[in-house]
């Protein structure tokens, strides 16, 4: 997982890199709803015609929590996306593909959600990976001449392979490989972008 970890940093900033700047075709951002769960993540999207642009986002979390909690990962979500009027303006409709590792556990929650029991991370703690794909509508708000704030907010499906452990710190393995497919919710964002 460390060297994944890696390799999304250094290809996220490649991809800023390599992409010219000219007006209107590149932006970075942030989403601040992750930076309030202490995920670090960043963003970059390209415009590709008048009225398409390519997103790709991704967060991660290394950090180690007090009792014993566990919220790391590594994900990204490229996402190709349908502007109504002009790409960085206003309404858009959104096409992504997720991807991503985790080791999660210890999280004391009563949440049960489509056919999801999220109240097991209380107890035990799931360490594998996951994919998907999903569609998303969102807005961007013109603040200024280079920044932008957007909210987005998409839906799809996800498979994913674990391994359960009993507790979220000791290591007595509980299944092996076990499948699980997921349909709802896949993205919530609320991005502050700088647009070049």
């Amino acid at each position: 997982m460390k060297n994944f970890k890696f390799v999304f940093i250094f290809l996220l900033a490649l991809l800023t890199f390599r992409l010219s700047a000219r007006a209107q075709n590149v932006a970075v951002k942030t989403n601040v709803l992750y930076d309030a769960l202490a995920n670090i993540n960043w963003g970059v999207e390209a415009g590709l015609a008048p009225q398409w642009s390519l997103d790709i986002s991704g967060n991660f979390n290394a950090w180690s929590f007090s009792h014993g909690r566990r919220w790391k990962h590594w994900f990204v979500q490229p996402e190709a996306r349908y502007w109504l009027c002009d790409r960085f303006a206003g309404h858009f409709f959104g096409f992504h593909a997720h991807v991503g590792q985790f080791n999660v556990g210890g999280l004391k929650n009563g949440l049960s959600f489509l056919g999801t029991d999220f109240s097991k991370l209380s107890d035990y703690r799931y360490q594998g990976w996951m994919g998907g794909v999903g569609v998303a509508y969102g807005y961007a708000w013109i603040l200024s001449r280079h920044w932008n704030l957007e909210a987005e907010i998409g839906v799809g499906y996800a498979f994913a392979r674990y391994d359960r452990f009993r507790c979220a710190g000791c290591g007595e393995r509980v299944e092996v490989d076990k499948p699980h497919h997921y349909v709802g919710p896949t993205k919530a964002a609320i991005n502050l972008v700088y647009v070049f």
